[in-house]
C-alpha cells in the first residue's frame, strides 16, 4: 500500500473513530445537536458504507498524479493559525500542492462551500439547517469533520482584578443587563464589551450557548478577529473578550477567566484536560467541511490533519486534539 493509499484508509479509520466520539456529522439529512444516539449511528454506518464503496476510487485518485494542485480553504477565524500551520507542514510531504488558507468567518467559509467557490469551509460551529438546505438544493452533499476542540476564552486586562465569571454573569455582560465591573465584584468602572462580527461562528456558538440566542448588546464592539480582540483588550483595562484559546493562552498582556457554571460550582480554566473532559463550559469542536465524501487530494488532505502528525500541529498551536 502506497503512502497516499494509506491516508485514504486513515480517512476512512478516522471517520469511524471520530463519529463513535461524537466528533463526524454527516449533514446531508439535516441531523441537529438533539438527535439521539441511534440517529448518530444509522448516519455512521450510512457514510462508513458510502465511503466503503469509493475507497478503490479515492485510491487511485490519491496515487495518480494531480491535474489540479490546489486545494482552497476558507472560514472560521478561529481555526486560521491551525489551518495555516496544517497547509505549511503538509507542504513538506506534497510540495507540489499549493493549498490556500483565508479566514473571514464560518459563514463566509461555508457561503463560499456552497457556492463552489472553495474546496474546504472551516468552522467553528456546526452548519445551520438553511445552510444545508442551500446545499443540498445545489445537488451537492455537506460533510463535516471534526478535527480539533477548542475552549472559547474570556479574556479580560491584566489590571482587572476579576479573575472568575459565573455563565449567568457573562451572560448578563454580553445581553446589556450588567455594565459595570462593580456589579460582578470588580471595580467601579464601565464594562467595554467586544465580540465577533456576525459572520464569525464563534458569535454564533456564544450567542446560543452563553446567552440563550438573546441579542446581543447594542454598544458591543464586533472586531474582525481574535487577533484584533486579544489586541483590543490588552490596551483596554475596562475590555471583555471572548476568542479561541490559541490566541489568549501563551498571552502575557491579558488574563483568562475562570468559568463556573453556576454560583456553587468551582471556577474552571480551558486546558486540554478540561476541554476534553467537558468540564469547560464554553468548549465546542472545530470542524472541515467538504462538498460530498473527499476523494483524491482531499482525502489525503483530511486524513493527513486526523493522523497523529495533524493532530500533533494542532497541539502544538494550542488548540486541543482530538485523539
Amino acid at each position: 500500500m502506497t503512502s497516499k493509499t494509506q491516508l485514504v484508509a486513515v480517512a476512512l479509520a478516522a471517520l469511524v473513530i471520530g463519529a463513535g466520539l461524537g466528533y463526524v456529522v454527516a449533514l446531508s439529512s439535516g441531523a441537529g445537536g438533539e438527535e439521539t444516539s441511534r440517529a448518530r449511528i444509522a448516519a455512521l454506518e450510512t457514510q462508513v458504507a458510502a465511503l466503503q464503496q469509493q475507497l478503490q476510487e479515492a485510491q487511485r485518485a490519491a496515487s495518480g498524479t494531480l491535474q489540479d494542485n490546489s486545494v482552497v480553504v476558507q472560514g472560521s477565524d478561529t481555526m486560521l493559525i491551525l489551518a495555516q500551520r496544517w497547509a505549511e507542514e503538509y507542504r513538506k510531504t506534497q510540495p507540489e500542492l499549493n493549498i490556500q488558507v483565508t479566514g473571514g468567518g464560518s459563514g463566509t467559509g461555508i457561503a463560499a462551500l456552497i457556492d463552489g467557490r472553495v474546496d474546504i469551509a472551516d468552522a467553528s460551529r456546526p452548519m445551520k439547517q438553511s445552510e444545508i438546505d442551500a446545499m443540498v438544493a445545489k445537488g451537492k452533499t455537506p460533510v463535516a469533520f471534526s478535527v480539533a476542540l477548542d475552549g472559547v476564552s474570556i479574556i479580560v486586562h491584566p489590571s482587572n482584578p476579576v479573575r472568575e465569571l459565573t455563565l449567568q454573569q457573562l451572560a448578563a455582560i454580553y445581553v446589556g443587563n450588567y455594565t459595570n465591573w462593580n456589579q460582578v465584584g470588580g471595580p467601579d468602572l464601565g464594562i467595554t464589551v467586544y465580540g465577533r462580527q456576525s459572520t464569525s461562528g464563534t458569535y454564533a456558538f456564544f450567542k446560543e450557548h452563553v446567552m440563550s440566542n438573546k441579542d446581543y448588546r447594542a454598544d458591543m464592539q464586533s472586531l474582525a478577529g481574535n487577533s484584533d480582540l486579544v489586541q483590543a483588550v490588552s490596551q483596554d483595562p475596562s475590555g471583555i473578550a471572548y476568542v479561541g484559546v490559541a490566541y489568549a493562552e501563551r498571552r502575557t498582556d491579558v488574563i483568562i477567566l475562570g468559568i463556573k457554571r453556576d454560583a456553587s460550582s468551582p471556577a474552571v480554566r480551558p486546558t486540554v484536560a478540561t476541554i476534553k473532559s467537558g468540564d469547560y463550559g464554553i468548549s465546542r469542536p472545530l470542524f472541515v467541511i467538504t462538498s460530498g465524501y473527499p476523494q483524491g487530494k482531499l482525502a489525503a488532505y483530511i486524513a493527513w490533519i486526523l493522523s497523529p502528525e495533524g493532530q500533533k500541529v494542532a497541539a502544538d498551536e494550542g488548540y486541543v486534539a482530538i485523539i
